[in-house]
């Protein structure tokens, strides 16, 4: 431990660095995490589209085929597509095969649940896991189905429309 002013300081720090309680914990994180692709998917089973931005409605994605209400809109972590290429034993997953709305990285999204988050203009909540289909076998190949399954992402509520755009961060609003 530090001598002096420096002690101080240290023990400043310290006492703001810890945690007051498990609410407390659930709200830390290291830092923001930024939207690194945006995927529209206009007719069901159709060609994916990669815009720069879009304008997030109260039922979606507008230009989605998604759905109102609990699964408006698809998250996925970034982070996981390394995960999910190891578990179906190939070299890289391709997001858009994935077909979820959102790619973030460098946030936690299952840490995110059940609170609201910011991306950009729009306000989010994430809701129930996305579940992997079927499809993704044809798509990814053998085993990719399994590969997914705790990997597949969230489905999530608007709570606040707005436009979002690639590199804009993704950050839990404050309640």
């Amino acid at each position: 431990m530090p001598k002096g002013p420096a002690c101080v300081i240290w023990l400043w720090w310290k006492k703001l660095a810890e945690p007051t309680g498990f609410a407390d914990l659930l709200a830390r994180h290291a830092g923001a995490g930024g939207l690194t692709l945006i995927c529209l998917r206009p007719v069901r089973l159709g060609t994916v589209q990669l815009p720069q931005r879009v304008e997030v409605g109260i039922d979606g994605l507008v230009g989605d085929h998604s759905r109102p209400g609990p699964r408006a809109v698809t998250l996925l972590q970034a982070e996981h597509l390394p995960v999910i290429a190891a578990l179906a034993h190939i070299g890289a997953v391709d997001p858009a095969l994935l077909r979820r709305n959102l790619v973030v990285s460098g946030i936690n999204l299952t840490a995110l649940r059940n609170h609201p988050l910011r991306i950009g203009g729009a306000v989010l909540r994430l809701t129930v896991q996305c579940a992997p289909c079927s499809r993704m076998e044809r798509a990814i190949g053998p085993g990719a189905y399994n590969a997914m399954r705790g990997h597949g992402g969230w489905c999530a509520e608007v709570v606040e429309p707005g436009e979002i755009a690639l590199g804009d961060i993704v950050a839990r609003v404050a309640l």
